[in-house]
């Protein structure tokens, strides 16, 4: 009998569920993607409730039928709220908390709760192999995050193994993805765009146009390069030019972002998640300016745990439980 434990995330625009055992391997992780009607540029929070209900039933027989002997839940991990704030919350959550919920109750085994951001921390802290140190900085980029925050693990709550996450630094106004998802389907890529962009980029960083960018304080203004990249596209430049400057306005930004934050906090060690962070250009960027220049050591999770997925909220349950 193998011991394992269950992780759950039900994000806006991914369904999650993985296992992992007592050494933190990875047993089984199926997700699937919410649909996306094309043309549109997201969905309603009673679309993702539907979605994600009807995704969970299929996703954990697909985990089961990876099992090939029998295991022993012995925890259960799940993201219920966006942020570790009080006041944190989002119903898409509610769907995999609930399912939570039930497993728990019917297994007699504890769940613990923790927050989409902190998921994907421990998703990448368990990926990348670190930052091992008790405090560093994170990014988040997604299409609905951009952060730069300080990580430290949290002695005053009640879980000694919740991590105290303070915003040092982010987007006054819309995120590095949804700048990815806007042009992308400006140019006609399907939603979400991320990986159709990086594809039709990938040929011509030498014919990349700088899009002004402001960074202040580690704040970043994206609605500005917004502006100015559909004005290219509406000059007729073409699509594969305009991807890559998108790619270019995002790395240059976040390469500002973590010198600035790290000018003022004096911490080095960065780890990179969401699923921005997993464009190729941007890390190969990132890598050449920050650690090629010994200013910081990155730490990139593998780029499938980038994106949403669920082994952070399994690990977490792990390390909690163990």
């Amino acid at each position: 009998m193998t011991n394992v434990v269950l992780g759950i995330d039900t994000s806006c625009y991914t369904t999650s569920v993985a296992i992992l055992d007592e050494q933190a391997r990875l047993i089984a992780d199926c997700r699937r993607m919410l649909s996306v009607k094309a043309g549109k540029r997201g969905l309603q929070q009673s679309e993702m409730v539907f979605q994600h209900t009807r995704n969970l039933p299929e996703l954990f027989l697909q985990a089961c039928q990876k099992l090939d002997k029998p295991i022993c839940f012995k925890a259960i991990g799940v993201s219920a709220f966006p942020r570790p704030l009080p006041d944190s919350y989002m119903p898409a959550f509610l769907v995999g908390e609930g399912y939570a919920k039930v497993l728990a109750l019917i297994q007699n085994i504890p769940l613990y709760r923790i927050s989409h951001q902190e998921n994907h921390v421990f998703a990448g802290l368990r990926s990348a192999g670190g930052p091992v140190a008790s405090s560093f900085l994170a990014i988040h980029l997604s299409g609905g995050t951009t952060e730069i925050v300080r990580v430290a693990n949290d002695a005053s709550a009640p879980d000694s193994r919740r991590l105290s996450i303070s915003i040092l630094g982010g987007t006054l106004d819309i995120h590095a993805g949804q700048l990815v998802d806007r042009i992308g389907v400006l140019l006609g890529l399907k939603f979400p765009a991320g990986l159709h962009l990086e594809s039709l980029a990938a040929e011509n960083h030498e014919q990349a146009i700088t899009i002004p960018i402001t960074v202040r304080k580690a704040c970043v203004s994206f609605a500005g390069p917004e502006t100015h990249i559909r004005k290219l596209a509406a000059q007729g430049i073409a699509p594969a030019i305009i991807a890559a400057s998108v790619e270019l306005c995002i790395a240059k930004a976040v390469t500002a972002m973590i010198k600035q934050t790290i000018s003022s906090t004096g911490l080095t060690d960065v780890l990179l998640v969401g699923g921005v962070t997993a464009n190729q250009y941007i890390r190969k960027y990132l890598r050449n300016q920050l650690e090629e220049t010994l200013l910081a050591k990155l730490y990139f999770p593998e780029p499938s745990y980038s994106p949403d997925n669920a082994t952070g909220a399994a690990y977490f349950a792990l390390a909690s439980q163990y």
